[in-house]
């Protein structure tokens, strides 16, 4: 083989290793208008990444890898459970309650096992089995993993599976989804669904949102129609959470579930136009949110007060985060915010440094201690300018995967707890 030869068959192997980690040169990506991640910032990040940022490039190794993991399998329907919800329409979606369980064994005359009882914190394992919740994280998750992954490498197959997805759980007429969450968390024998089993899309739908954002900047395979009818959808939904009994319910609830609420309601509104409702939502979570759930010494007391204790902590600040999040998108600085105690989201966070950064144990009752599960909340107040957050950054332990906060920097629930 000549040396011409042998030359053009490494570059032949360069380019090809390229295509599957490092970011091809392109022409300035567009900044996608995502409701809770900052566009601008993935634009730059993206940038920076195809100008070889080293450190980039290793966080960009972890999050591709997870796209991989999601190109075979799926897609998932809302259709396939093997009973239908309450009701008998197999297009609404069902989930169980995760922390009822049966009284006693099932029989013939009482084949769920009923009465019922509940048992905080921990999870019943048949409610991973036989209805949705489930299969929507994966549609949650995957789309959120392949649509990033497309926008840092543009490789074209990521768009086309995460299209593929979203079709088939929100679109396509024989595997849709309803837009109503009545099913939710429903308890054998007692309830058909609940108010609280909207959280089931309020801890990660947000996520889609940003997804269909990102998707929307020029994604292979994603059409027009499919914007429009994503768009349908969510403000059909949007429609429900504010109108429904459920909806209602939800909203006025006083702890994580409330926060939860405001900040898919926000993000839904930002999406579909609506950004005068995403500001108010914003703003009112000051005194409606911040204020009695807050104590003025960063404590969250009805977190607390759970069996898993660091996980609700973390998780409603999760919420708490994102939501900020919404808010500079509408001109809200929530991260200023102090109560009348003066409680505020810094606050908040600060009061979890000692455990997640390992110097202290954490003094409250927790089942399954994960001290990761702070990791993107401690970025998210680091960002923010919290002095004590940015020099915890360095002492936090990364989640499972990798920490994926420089490639998608708002935070999501990292320890794997449903409910």
């Amino acid at each position: 083989m000549s040396g011409r030869s042998r030359a053009a068959v490494l570059l032949a192997a360069v380019v090809t290793f390229g295509a599957v980690l490092v970011p091809s040169a392109q022409a300035a990506p567009r900044a996608p208008d995502t409701a809770v991640l900052d566009g601008a910032r993935l634009q730059q990040t993206k940038l920076r990444l195809d100008r070889g940022d080293p450190q980039l490039h290793r966080a960009l190794r972890d999050l591709t890898a997870r796209a991989d993991n999601w190109l075979g399998q799926g897609p998932w329907t809302v259709v396939d459970k093997p009973k239908p919800a309450p009701g008998g329409d197999a297009h609404d979606y069902l989930s169980q309650a995760p922390y009822w369980w049966p009284s006693t064994a099932p029989t013939a005359d009482n084949p769920w096992g009923c009465p019922y009882v509940q048992r905080d914190g921990q999870r019943n394992p048949e409610v991973d089995s036989g209805t949705d919740r489930q299969d929507v994280e994966k549609v949650f998750d995957s789309t959120y993993d392949l649509s990033l992954a497309w926008y840092y490498t543009g490789r074209r197959t990521y768009p086309e599976k995460a299209a593929q997805v979203l079709r088939t759980w929100f679109l396509a007429p024989a595997t849709r989804m309803n837009p109503n969450l009545n099913h939710a968390q429903f308890i054998p024998c007692k309830y058909d669904g609940r108010a609280i089993g909207i959280i089931d899309f309020s801890q990660s739908y947000t996520s889609v949102v940003d997804a269909l954002a990102i998707l929307g900047t020029g994604a292979p395979g994603w059409t027009k129609s499919d914007r429009t009818g994503m768009t349908r959808w969510n403000s059909d939904f949007l429609g429900w959470l504010k109108n429904s009994a459920f909806g209602k319910e939800e909203g006025a609830a006083a702890n994580n579930h409330g926060t939860f609420y405001d900040m898919q309601l926000a993000a839904l509104a930002y999406a579909t136009g609506d950004r005068a409702l995403a500001r108010r939502t914003v703003l009112d979570a000051r005194a409606k949110r911040i204020d009695p759930q807050i104590a003025g010494d960063g404590s969250q007391p009805q977190e607390l007060a759970r069996t898993r204790s660091w996980h609700y902590s973390t998780f409603d600040l999760v919420a708490y985060t994102r939501l900020a999040a919404i808010g500079r998108h509408v001109g809200v600085d929530l991260w200023s915010y102090q109560g009348p105690d003066g409680q505020g989201l810094s606050k908040a966070v600060d009061y979890l440094l000692p455990a997640a950064t390992g110097a202290a144990p954490w003094p409250h009752p927790e089942l399954e201690f994960h001290r990761y599960a702070a990791s993107d909340v401690v970025h998210a107040a680091a960002d923010a300018g919290d002095g004590a957050a940015q020099k915890a950054v360095r002492k936090l332990e990364a989640p499972p995967g990798g920490d994926l906060w420089a490639l998608r920097p708002a935070a999501e629930q990292l320890d794997s707890i449903a409910g």
